[in-house]
């Protein structure tokens, strides 16, 4: 009860959280965020590198005193940035996607305030040591990696595929495994599509401004006869930095917007999947604890039938979970889903609305202008 109590004082306002500036040193990034605890008016402010943020992501995993903890869907944490230089655009692009976009990792800084607002506030991860100490420590607990050769890792790979394909018990989680696998699919296809669409504005909107660059080589002050023709370039020049200025901003708000609900659906279907995994595999660890029961012989039987049982309760347990998780997701990813739409939209409409009067008055000046 003492534990309870004290991770209850310790329970963080998730909307509070946010990351107010970044900073770049070679290819670390330091994030500073500051957040504010339920139970106090006083803020906090501390500073982190993504390995910190990794350090959280699993430290939420391995918290074994938390029945059904597998069961959880858990807020998917952006993939590692790289910021030196030496990588290609096309490299930065294929890894962080939409979050790779913007100014001074602004989108990817969105997406790491997402997720710690996300875990904050979850009814279960909200409540870690893990959380508390990386919103208010100054130093967290050493970070240690680990290492796994290649053929360790080919021999998970393997065993995975062998475990994706297992039939479920169950047809609720039998459907949301194909569902799963139907819609990580459709989402990762679209928020590529429109990656390639605000890709496709911004190249538009660079060769915009190399074409005002060059309307205005083309001006001749000198030439009398060539007045005319100058004041022609100047005014063409002025209405492609218009349409540049347009390009730049509605794709923009493409990526601040539709892209980032997109790159986060996309990252929350992958974490569902892994969920669902996690539990399959329960699954066949209880199956086969099933089987050994079966042939177990005298002497051993009541110990083996202690651990059937244990599993069985985990298992039952994880699959509790992940019910609620599963019924919490669906409500939630259709209001932050529209929620991202109706910003998009809003936005476009903005922008449209400030082309129009500025191509609006560009039109006039032609109007006015003598042939």
């Amino acid at each position: 009860m003492e534990g309870s109590n004290d991770r209850s004082a310790r329970s963080v306002n998730a909307n509070s959280i946010k990351i107010t500036d970044v900073t770049q040193d070679g290819d670390t990034l330091t994030f500073a965020i500051t957040s504010q605890k339920l139970s106090s008016d006083k803020g906090t402010c501390v500073f982190r590198t993504y390995e910190d943020f990794d350090w959280l992501h699993k430290g939420l995993f391995s918290q074994e005193d938390v029945a059904g903890l597998h069961g959880v869907i858990f807020p998917p944490l952006p993939a590692k940035p790289l910021p030196s230089s030496s990588h290609t655009q096309t490299k930065v692009l294929k890894q962080l996607g939409f979050l790779a976009l913007g100014d001074n990792w602004q989108l990817y800084c969105r997406a790491l305030e997402f997720y710690l607002q996300q875990v904050a506030a979850h009814s279960i991860l909200g409540k870690s040591n893990a959380l508390y100490s990386f919103l208010s420590s100054t130093e967290l607990a050493s970070r240690q990696r680990s290492k796994k050769g290649i053929f360790d890792r080919l021999s998970q790979a393997v065993e995975e595929m062998r475990k994706e394909g297992h039939r479920d018990v169950e047809e609720f989680f039998h459907n949301e495994r194909e569902r799963n696998t139907h819609t990580s699919a459709l989402f990762k296809a679209t928020s590529e599509k429109f990656l390639d669409v605000v890709l496709t504005k911004q190249r538009l909107a660079l060769a915009c401004g190399h074409f005002s660059t060059s309307l205005h080589l083309c001006v001749n002050q000198d030439n009398p006869s060539a007045v005319v023709f100058s004041t022609i370039c100047l005014k063409l020049s002025d209405i492609m930095d218009a349409v540049k200025r347009n390009l730049d901003k509605v794709s923009e708000n493409d990526a601040r917007t539709l892209g980032l609900g997109l790159d986060l659906e996309s990252r929350y279907q992958d974490a569902k999947r892994e969920m669902l995994f996690r539990r399959i595999c329960k699954l066949v660890e209880l199956e086969i604890i099933v089987r050994n029961v079966e042939k177990a012989k005298p002497n051993k039987k009541a110990i083996m039938d202690r651990v059937e049982r244990m599993t069985r309760e985990e298992f039952n347990r994880i699959s509790s979970v992940a019910k609620e998780e599963i019924e919490w997701y669906h409500k939630a990813r259709v209001g932050v889903l529209r929620d991202f739409l109706m910003r998009w939209c809003e936005k476009q409409l903005d922008a449209a609305r400030e082309s129009a009067a500025l191509f609006s008055q560009h039109l006039q000046a032609w109007k006015g202008f003598p042939v």
